[in-house]
């Protein structure tokens, strides 16, 4: 909007001061970019929560709270409309875009916090919820190669067996002591259970044959015998300043949106309320 006032016709072009609420080029390539890696991420997730929701059987992941590829799908749409409307709201300069960018993610950084708030009040039950969904991987051990892969992984990265203890793999029908399982891996634990043996060349997938049939001080010989539920929680304990650091790392980027979209909101309306004073004052020739 060009100020221009009864007296200001007659002065050169070059002398003429203009407002404008668009911001220059070089800033709306920056702001668009910003929201890039975001946008990108969330397609990222939404095409693999897809394929893997495609590739996988309704029922293979049933022991968990929540099917993964459900979860990734529904956060990468989410993640791609939030960022959309920060992308749109900060290149087209819309307020109301720019305060639901704004709000969301207040409340996404409010959910995370009141969960870690909860869960560190209420331990208990979150303990009790771990060993609920572990019990149930257990039970589900042979149904999905992923989550057989992903118990193995942990069993082995935690130094332990089971829940609660390695005797849980009872309750699994491949693994169960009963006298009338006709499976050849009766009584026995996932190999994952196993002591690490020096210098194998060949992992012996069947060393842990029997096993809950001994009780602990000779089946630790061969096998881990604590659960992992203890592990993750003395893992936990040991690695708060880690946990704490990720967290930090989640909640500064959330922040900081939250910061420069408002600032922004706050300078259009400056610029807003700049037109408007000027509209006001055109007929005025001593302005």
């Amino acid at each position: 909007m060009v100020i221009s006032g009864s007296w200001e016709s007659h002065l050169p072009a070059s002398l003429k001061v203009t407002y404008s609420t668009q911001g220059p080029l070089v800033s709306k390539i920056s702001e668009s970019a910003s929201f890039l890696c975001p946008q990108v991420i969330s397609m990222v997730m939404v095409a693999v929560g897809v394929y893997a929701r495609l590739m996988k059987h309704a029922a293979a992941l049933a022991c968990l709270a929540v099917d993964p590829a459900i979860l990734l799908i529904v956060v990468g749409v989410l993640m791609f409309l939030l960022t959309f409307c920060g992308c749109i709201g900060s290149l087209r300069e819309n307020i109301c875009l720019l305060q639901t960018f704004s709000l969301c993610l207040t409340i996404v950084f409010l959910l995370q916090l009141a969960a870690g708030i909860l869960g560190f009040v209420f331990s208990d039950k979150a303990r009790g919820k771990v060993s609920e969904i572990i019990n149930n991987a257990i039970v589900h051990y042979r149904d999905d190669l992923d989550l057989q892969n992903l118990i193995d992984f942990g069993q082995k990265k935690f130094s332990c067996c089971g829940g609660n203890s390695y005797k849980d793999w009872s309750q699994n029908m491949y693994f169960n002591c009963s006298e009338d399982n006709p499976s050849r891996e009766r009584c026995s634990v996932p190999y994952s259970c196993c002591l690490p043996t020096p210098n194998q060349a060949v992992i012996n997938t069947m060393c842990g044959q029997g096993m809950q049939a001994l009780d602990y001080l000779e089946a630790s010989k061969v096998i881990y015998t604590n659960g992992c539920i203890d592990k993750l929680v003395n893992w936990i304990h040991s690695n708060l300043f880690l946990l704490g650091g990720v967290a930090l790392g989640l909640a500064i980027p959330q922040l900081v949106g939250i910061l420069l979209s408002q600032i922004l909101v706050n300078q259009i309306k400056d610029q807003i309320k700049l037109q408007l004073y000027n509209q006001q004052h055109r007929a005025d020739p001593w302005y």
